[in-house]
């Protein structure tokens, strides 16, 4: 399966280097003239002195908070897009209440590239189970599967028995979700004794892929790869079948810089993924991700010369990302501000038999104690405010470390 999607994935560094370097430029022209939110952060940048990286890193941060306060201030979109009418057929809302815009080209969030290195082709059936409702995940992949030549199935989330029914019935060659709802549809089939054997192949991201996983997604017949995406700025890694490390999309420039800074780290260092889309429409310059990675040195052994990254290695702030959804530390603060009984309380996530799990540990307020009554009802709190299952356990005072840590992710990188 050593093809490549285009010429692009096997440019020499150095060509691929000047080639995105202006079309950097040519994206920093456009932002400048036309795109209302950087005409006063870049009045002083002049696109032409962009020219090498230190360059580049001198240029202004987009912060998802700072989104959020222009899009407050200028709604829909805080005018960071000039997309409008027949150009925008489709706006979603992100996770960190922001909402962004699709713009009505091909492929324009530019899965197909990743699609393609985990083996879906033309003709194949992908059957897509990120969500189509809010967010952008399920339109994300499905216009990628579509500039191949595929067709999509939109199952969405939820479901599993109907889900497995429509599997047996239309025969999908390739599965696009997250590796734990995989996992979860197998079982089903297995239960239910319906052959989804025509399901070889498939494309998981939105949460961790560790190696016990995909082996046993592997002994059931799926070999899996997987990608690294976000709503705001689409592809930014992929897998390929060398499978070590997670290679660059080539329409991306990417920077590793140290948290909170727009400084470069040293290479291999960890730090903050920024990312700057070299394509119009959503011209988000140097937008930080908020994603802990690092460069890797070298080049993949599948011969794609781009440069590539360890993958996802946690958040530079304490949201996390559970089951395809992010967890915020406010959304812990809305769930103890529902119970008064609670003093203080931390989230753990952890991994339980290669699944996700979440959780709350809470300290209470003197003379209140803990009930099973009272830790269903901060379930219920939890699924409500996190759209995710928690379960809840009381501990004693002062239990709890006086760190400042509201969420502890506890599981293993790799």
């Amino acid at each position: 399966m050593n093809d490549y999607f285009d010429a692009l994935e096997t440019r020499s560094p150095d060509e691929r280097e000047a080639q995105q370097l202006e079309q950097l430029r040519e994206q920093l022209r456009y932002a400048k003239a036309s795109i209302p939110a950087y005409a006063d952060l870049l009045q002083e940048v002049d696109p032409e002195s962009i020219t090498d990286r230190a360059a580049v890193a001198k240029l202004p941060v987009t912060r998802k908070s700072e989104m959020a306060e222009a899009q407050a201030k200028a709604p829909p979109l805080g005018g960071y897009t000039d997309l409008h009418g027949k150009m925008l057929p489709r706006v979603f809302a992100s996770p960190g209440a922001i909402f962004e815009p699709q713009a009505n080209t091909k492929d324009f969030w530019r899965t197909a590239r990743a699609l393609h290195a985990a083996g879906c082709r033309e003709g194949d059936l992908v059957y897509n189970t990120f969500s189509y409702h809010f967010t952008p995940a399920g339109f994300m992949l499905e216009s990628g599967a579509h500039a191949l030549g595929c067709t999509v199935f939109p199952a969405g989330i939820g479901q599993t028995e109907l889900q497995v029914r429509a599997m047996g019935h239309l025969r999908p060659q390739f599965y696009v979700g997250t590796p734990s709802f995989l996992k979860i549809l197998l079982a089903k089939a297995k239960e239910m004794q319906i052959d989804v054997s025509s399901l070889r192949l498939g494309l998981v991201s939105g949460e961790a892929l560790p190696e016990p996983l995909r082996l046993e997604l592997s002994e059931n017949g799926v070999g899996v790869l997987q990608a690294y995406a976000t709503a705001d700025v689409g592809l930014i890694g992929f897998e390929s079948e060398g499978r070590e490390g997670l290679l660059l999309d080539e329409e991306i420039l990417l920077e590793i810089v140290r948290p909170g800074t727009g400084d470069p780290v040293e290479p291999g260092e960890v730090g903050e993924v920024l990312v700057t889309p070299l394509k119009p429409g959503y011209p988000l310059i140097r937008f930080a991700t908020g994603d802990l990675s690092a460069t890797l040195e070298g080049v993949s052994p599948c011969g794609r010369t781009s440069p590539r990254i360890k993958g996802w290695m946690g958040r530079a702030d304490q949201t996390t990302k559970v089951r395809g959804m992010f967890v915020h530390p406010s959304q812990v603060a809305t769930v103890v501000a529902r119970h008064g009984e609670i003093r203080k309380a931390r989230l753990e996530v952890t991994r339980v038999d290669n699944a996700d799990a979440m959780r709350l540990l809470c300290e209470m307020s003197p003379g209140a104690g803990g009930d099973d009554g009272l830790a269903e009802a901060i379930s219920g709190s939890i699924r409500d405010v996190c759209n995710l299952r928690g379960e809840v356990e009381f501990v004693n005072a002062d239990a709890l470390p006086n760190d400042g840590k509201v969420i502890d992710d506890q599981r293993p990188i790799d």
